[in-house]
């Protein structure tokens, strides 16, 4: 039936789309030759699009570019509102991967803010005589100052979980601190037995770097605060009324919440994309405080019975088709994976930045993807690790007591009594007699149990430096 479809028009030609749908023409093409990615764009980046158009159509209204038509205005406003808030986020069809530096995603948005106002009007799709998704919602823009500064919008929110999320891990991180404070266990370093510590100590280096992540994320906003909306193509401000370049960052950040501001040269930051890749660099130190923290938690939960066993992990699922009993350390080793696929992120968000041309990187599609993609991943990466590991983490402290009373690394602890001399001969005598270090000491009438316990007490091993050092 004729009243199925409607026909829009480009430069390239005609096409029929079905009546109902709110994207038009542009969007139709650019999902017409497949979508490379196989995925849409980020949810996160289309409401912040939104937001940025509903700061243009403001600002636009503000100066009298919508005096004549103030109900059409109204209608742009309601409808960039509603995207803002992922109410037609199913209606952005395009690839997340797409040529043209964002312009299909530019367009699909200008469509669908468009038909979803004349809906708003009463009148039918395509009604571009009324409402055009290029003269009016587009109004005093373009694909290269909008699309960059709705990527800021969205990693900036998206920044601001993840460090909700680092804050609930290094908090986690420090239960376990004071609740493991007085376990003397062995140290390790390459591998091998080292010295006496304490599990405490090991929980607060953790909890000291995500600390540190913590303050490097919240520290990002700063890094893309700045934006180029109002430069239009190429940062020269083409087709934007001086009154409008001035007060559309004030727009924006009003609507936010978030401190923008206007970049003082539009043209450098139209150009340049090296922000971003400062921001994926804090992002990828925090994913290898991720790899490196996960692996040791791995590690000090090995066993249970042929390995270190020093920590619990909480047994969430059976760990073997085949071996009977057998539970895997899945979250830990899941947080890893997600880890390594950010640094790959990264790796990827790098190059594209670096292959920008002289007045624009065509390749902010892929910038954006792994930039918002990143901070999902570590996002739910922090936070699973904090709720269903670090959480429900205990220690077999009988494990941690029998390793430090048997082991020679427990040697060091007995110099400041006996003499680096006498230790070393007591190690000597231990290991060609198969003893434990306690054995040794007690067979050879050096030390008593009890004093052998006070050396390697929880005191004795956190104590700041010696206090029988040289005079």
């Amino acid at each position: 039936m004729a009243n199925d479809t409607r026909t829009e028009q480009d430069s390239l030609g005609r096409l029929e789309l079905p009546a109902d749908v709110l994207h038009g023409i542009h969007a139709l093409r650019a999902t017409g030759h497949g979508g490379i990615a196989g995925r849409h764009v980020h949810p996160e980046l289309i409401r912040a699009y939104g937001t940025v158009k509903l700061a243009c159509v403001q600002t636009a209204r503000a100066i009298g570019a919508w005096d004549t038509r103030p109900q059409h205005a109204d209608a742009l406003e309601r409808a960039a509102t509603e995207m803002s808030e992922g109410a037609l986020s199913r209606h952005i069809i395009v690839d997340a991967l797409q040529g043209g530096a964002g312009t299909s995603l530019n367009l699909n948005v200008n469509e669908v803010l468009a038909n979803r106002a004349l809906e708003i009007l009463g009148l039918q799709h395509g009604r571009y005589d009324v409402i055009s998704p290029l003269d009016d919602v587009n109004r005093f823009q373009s694909t290269n100052d909008t699309f960059p500064t709705a990527l800021r919008v969205a990693a900036i929110r998206l920044i601001h979980k993840l460090e909700q999320a680092l804050v609930g891990l290094q908090e986690s991180f420090q239960r376990k601190e004071k609740e493991f404070d007085r376990i003397v266990k062995i140290g390790r370093t390459e591998y091998r037995d080292a010295v006496l510590t304490t599990l405490g100590r090991e929980m607060s280096a953790y909890a000291e770097a995500f600390n540190r992540d913590r303050w490097r994320v919240y520290k990002c906003e700063e890094r893309l605060r700045v934006v180029n909306l109002g430069g239009t193509a190429i940062g020269t401000t083409l087709g934007a009324p001086r009154r409008y370049v001035f007060q559309v960052v004030d727009t924006l950040r009003n609507l936010t919440g978030i401190g923008f501001a206007r970049a003082e040269n539009l043209v450098e930051a139209t150009q340049n994309t090296d922000a971003f890749v400062e921001v994926s660099g804090i992002l990828k130190a925090c994913a290898t405080n991720l790899v490196k923290v996960a692996a040791d938690i791995r590690f000090l939960s090995c066993g249970p019975d042929g390995g270190p066993a020093e920590l619990i992990l909480p047994p969430l699922q059976a760990g073997s088709s085949i071996m009977p009993g057998k539970v895997n350390p899945v979250v830990p080793e899941a947080v890893t994976q997600a880890a390594m696929l950010m640094i790959g992120y990264d790796a990827a968000l790098t190059s594209a930045a670096g292959a920008g041309h002289l007045e624009l990187n065509p390749f902010m599609p892929l910038i954006a993807d792994c930039l918002l993609t990143s901070l999902d991943l570590l996002t739910r990466a922090v936070s699973r690790f904090q709720s269903h590991c670090i959480d429900g983490l205990t220690a077999d402290a009988a494990r941690c007591r029998a390793l430090v009373r048997s082991a020679t690394a427990t040697a060091t602890a007995l110099i400041p009594r006996l003499g680096y001399a006498r230790v070393e001969a007591l190690v000597k005598t231990a290991r060609e007699r198969g003893l434990g270090l306690l054995d040794a000491c007690l067979g050879e009438g050096l030390l008593t149990e009890a004093e052998f316990d006070t050396l390697t007490s929880p005191e004795a091993v956190c104590r700041l430096g010696s206090p029988e050092g040289p005079a």
